[in-house]
């Protein structure tokens, strides 16, 4: 007997000007007892930490609906395999806590990512604004140790004058509560004032990225990292704003969306336990530009997990 037909509609057929729920249009998860998913997706929300311009919170959406135009390959360019036969990525939609209230976003997403990555789960991690690195480095240290944190940016995020819910102390408030190790650690794409001499990351300004490339980029990666387990956090001020004007705190002379991805192609082989990609304000922005580079940098992520596998 011929099946019924159905009603329903698959998110991969629908038009790009329909609402996506969910990065790719990957399947939404609730429930990560017996999940077989690798990576898990998640977005928050939260900008209340910006010293410059708002709008960060708008970033998950942001990057969400931009990822529609990323669908249309069964094999991405350059690499050799689909991502769908190596990997399974699913996206649990955005956290939850009280607007207005910065500790209950440091509480819950903590609790999310803890229990995310109990569950031996890989985390893919949307802001918002840098504030939210904190409370996820706080979880997978609880679970891993310090970690190797990888770093792109424009700022060092290591300024000690600042508050605690200020997207500019992050990686201060992280040293000093021993989440990641120093010495395996290093930031890419600086180019903003930072003491030198107290300095507690190697850092690859970029003028020498520029100057330099994305092949001697990653030999300091690998030097440095070595096999330590790594987490990933991309600020996409890191770009240049030609390639990422939506963003609170743009600066100029940063590194181009294509040596970003060929660094980020590169680190297959590197322990990569978690990213997070964050300042993304797409209503600086037009037609798109800083959203689809977001999502484009997180696919390459997905791939480079799949590739790892």
């Amino acid at each position: 007997m011929d099946a019924a037909p159905s009603n329903k509609t698959a998110d991969s057929d629908l038009p790009l000007y329909i609402t996506i729920s969910s990065f790719l249009r990957l399947p939404r998860v609730t429930q990560l007892e017996d999940s077989e998913t690798d990576v898990v997706i998640s977005g928050v929300p939260f900008d209340l930490a910006t010293s410059g311009r708002s709008g960060a919170r708008f970033g998950p959406q942001g990057i969400r609906q931009a990822s529609a135009n990323l669908m249309w390959e069964g094999m991405r360019w350059p690499w050799d395999f689909c991502l769908a036969d190596r990997l399974q990525a699913e996206d649990m939609g955005d956290l939850d806590f009280k607007h207005g209230e910065p500790q209950t976003l440091v509480d819950n997403l903590e609790a999310h990512a803890l229990r995310i990555v109990k569950a031996g789960k890989n985390m893919l991690t949307f802001g918002g604004d840098h504030f939210i690195t904190l409370p996820l480095l706080r979880a997978h240290a609880a679970m891993h140790g310090p970690v190797a944190l990888i770093h792109f940016d424009a700022h060092t995020d290591n300024y000690s004058g600042g508050s605690l819910y200020d997207h500019g102390t992050v990686f201060y408030h992280a040293v000093e509560e021993g989440l990641v190790d120093c010495e395996r650690s290093i930031q890419i794409g600086i180019r903003t004032t930072y003491e030198v001499d107290n300095h507690p990351f190697e850092v690859l300004d970029a003028a020498w990225v520029n100057d330099n490339g994305p092949h001697k980029v990653l030999e300091h990666i690998r030097q440095r990292v070595g096999d330590q387990k790594a987490y990933l956090s991309f600020d996409i001020d890191g770009l240049d704003p030609a390639y990422a004007p939506g963003t609170g705190t743009p600066v100029v002379a940063g590194v181009s969306i294509d040596c970003a991805l060929k660094m980020i192609r590169g680190m297959v082989g590197i322990n990569l336990i978690g990213m997070d990609l964050v300042e993304v304000a797409p209503a600086y922005d037009h037609a798109e530009i800083t959203s689809l580079a977001a999502a484009t940098v997180a696919l390459e992520y997905l791939y480079v997990i799949a590739a790892n596998k």
